[in-house]
């Protein structure tokens, strides 16, 4: 179990400096804040979720990876009870895991409360590979239980979701960061996965905007759903990226980890 975290965490390291080399050779707007500033705070408060998570597995039984294991020793879940071939299970468990993620997100846009936490990640007022890490605490908290009981349920087995959760931070990554892709290259890759470009788009300031593109690994659902919208209303490089109102204090890592318990 171990190993798992520490080949998980070497792979995300990994990519994350890849992109982030990317998109420093590549970029597709200019930054609007001091990177230093922004990068410090995002990745403060991912040392604060990861340091959370630690916790929460001391608290639970199990994380998803580890509740996959134990519903397997227990005989929990869906396909635990099936004699489909590993392969249809495998594809069943990555697909419906995703649909939860997607709509885990949409409700975080919907209701209130959900809303003060999901909108620590939405004030940055730039948007690049260091987004992606940028979530609070609480809800990388609630977020984690939420796949714990879809991994119950479903029964799938732990290398399938040491393989989801590989794919879906490595996505997030992906189309957070401030990349610059071909014309061509997009338009194919976007009939399967988010792009940067169509990422970005839910990272308007305008909330019609924010309220589409939910995806994070697949475009599947938002076109599904009709919550896709192909390109923000002015250019990639003239959007305003964050909330509505735009200052300092998303930069800092005080006012983001306070945030949700305040209304503004």
């Amino acid at each position: 179990m171990e190993n798992e975290v520490t080949y998980r965490l070497g792979i995300f390291i990994s990519l994350f400096l890849i992109l982030a080399l990317a998109e420093r050779l590549l970029p597709r707007r200019r930054l609007s804040a001091t990177k230093l500033n922004r990068w410090f705070t995002n990745c403060a408060i991912n040392i604060f979720d990861f340091l959370t998570l630690r916790l929460l597995a001391i608290v639970l039984p199990a994380l998803a990876v580890g509740a996959a294991w134990d519903a397997g020793a227990r005989d929990y879940g869906l396909f635990n009870h099936t004699d489909w071939p590993f392969w249809i299970e495998f594809l069943s468990a990555m697909l419906i895991l995703d649909f939860l993620i997607w709509t885990q997100h949409l409700i975080t846009h919907k209701i209130p409360l959900l809303w003060r936490l999901h909108r620590v990640h939405h004030a940055d007022t730039d948007i690049d590979v260091s987004t992606a890490i940028r979530f609070h605490p609480i809800e990388i908290c609630l977020s984690m239980l939420l796949k714990i009981g879809a991994v119950y349920a479903l029964g799938p087995a732990a290398i399938t979701v040491i393989m989801f959760e590989i794919i879906l931070s490595g996505c997030a990554l992906f189309n957070h960061a401030n990349l610059r892709l071909s014309k061509t290259v997009d338009t194919v890759l976007r009939f399967f996965l988010v792009t940067p470009d169509m990422h970005r788009v839910h990272h308007s300031n305008k909330r019609s905007e924010r309220n589409s593109n939910y995806g994070f690994s697949i475009s599947l659902w938002d076109r599904l759903f009709k919550t896709y919208i192909a390109q923000p209303a002015d250019s990639h490089e003239d959007m305003t990226i964050g909330l509505e109102w735009q200052d300092e204090r998303p930069i800092k890592l005080g006012w983001s980890l306070a945030s949700p318990f305040f209304r503004k």
